[in-house]
């Protein structure tokens, strides 16, 4: 494991590198007030795990909503609002026609499809979903379960991408993407918004505000709305991590670089971190919030999963990469843990 400390750390990188990203969001009322809304949304738990050496705990975010992983609280609660500002709930208003005639697209490596599909679904719009060549065919099945309309386009994550927004733009469609990039700001801000509905629930579930916080990333939408979140909240004491694999550095080589990069690399067991370039939302928040970046081998994701598996939370090499990463960090005794178990393991 590489760990790199944070040079940016309380400033940010600057701002002529950042194409005018605003900073994420640290309004958890917003996406909290929708949830209560939603016949299917609840918290999530927070459960003290043994064996890391320290005083672990672990936002377990496969329940989520029923879709498997935190990515539930994404791109649906973006739909969701949106169907909202179309006046879905109003009296007599019926919600599962509020985006009729609407059509979402997107490329996902599995779990941000399932949120847009599911989102799409309940208010009447219509999911495309674009797959890399390097999803499973398992996630394939999920998504088209929801509902959605899936496309194979690409070699990796960023060419699925790149084919879905030609595709948005030369049919109209609505492009709903988990990461941003310049001139793509407004969507992936609100996305990154709903996140911050886990990181509220866990300051009101830790039974001490923690020492150290691991944040897995992949484009860093996740560890980008909880780092600001818990900064927010629980000010500068705890040290916060950001975790990605060694063969997508793509959040460590810009913090290096103090602009934005692309990352080369082979492609990841961590599949839904194999993302080659950062959401500028989250390379901003992060670089301002984070104390520092690491990055974790395939075989160190694999080997964590039977310790989490024989405590019942079974995951994925992605869902996991934080305890993956914690497991090699030489942490005092005394030390306060939180991690988040971001999904559900592959069936």
């Amino acid at each position: 494991m590489e760990i790199v400390e944070n040079p940016w750390r309380g400033r940010g990188l600057p701002e002529d590198v950042l194409s005018g990203a605003p900073w994420p969001s640290v309004n958890a009322d917003a996406p909290e007030a929708l949830l209560a809304r939603c016949p299917v949304a609840g918290e999530t738990p927070l459960v003290e795990v043994t064996g890391f050496g320290a005083s672990v705990w672990i936002k377990d975010e496969r329940g989520r909503m029923g879709l498997g992983s935190f990515k539930a609280l994404g791109a649906a609660y973006v739909i969701a609002h949106e169907a909202a500002a179309q006046g879905a709930g109003e009296a007599g208003r019926d919600m599962s026609r509020a985006l009729e005639g609407r059509t979402y697209i997107t490329a996902s490596a599995g779990n941000h499809g399932l949120s847009v599909a599911a989102g799409a679904h309940v208010f009447g719009a219509r999911a495309v979903i674009y797959l890399s060549d390097t999803v499973p065919d398992s996630f394939a099945q999920k998504l088209k379960e929801k509902g959605a309309e899936v496309v194979r386009a690409g070699r990796d994550y960023e060419a699925s991408m790149a084919a879905a927004a030609r595709t948005a733009d030369e049919k109209g469609w609505t492009l709903l993407s988990d990461s941003s990039w310049p001139g793509y700001f407004d969507l992936p801000y609100r996305l990154m918004e709903g996140y911050l509905a886990l990181a509220a629930e866990a300051t009101r579930q830790m039974p001490e505000p923690p020492t150290h916080i691991l944040l897995q990333a992949g484009v860093g939408g996740l560890a980008g709305a909880c780092a600001a979140y818990f900064r927010e909240f629980w000010g500068d004491a705890p040290r916060i991590v950001v975790v990605e694999p060694e063969a997508a550095p793509a959040l460590i080589g810009s913090i290096r670089a103090g602009r934005p990069v692309e990352s080369q690399g082979p492609v990841s067991n961590m599949g839904r971190l194999d993302c080659k370039a950062p959401s500028l939302i989250a390379l901003k928040g992060l670089a301002r919030d984070a104390d520092a970046f690491a990055t974790i081998l395939d075989a160190d994701a694999l080997a964590v999963l039977p310790a989490l598996a024989a405590q019942g939370l079974a995951s994925t090499e992605s869902g996991a990469a934080g305890l993956a990463a914690l497991r090699l960090m030489d942490l005092p005794g005394d030390a306060r843990v939180l991690c988040i178990l971001s999904e559900e393991p592959d069936t």
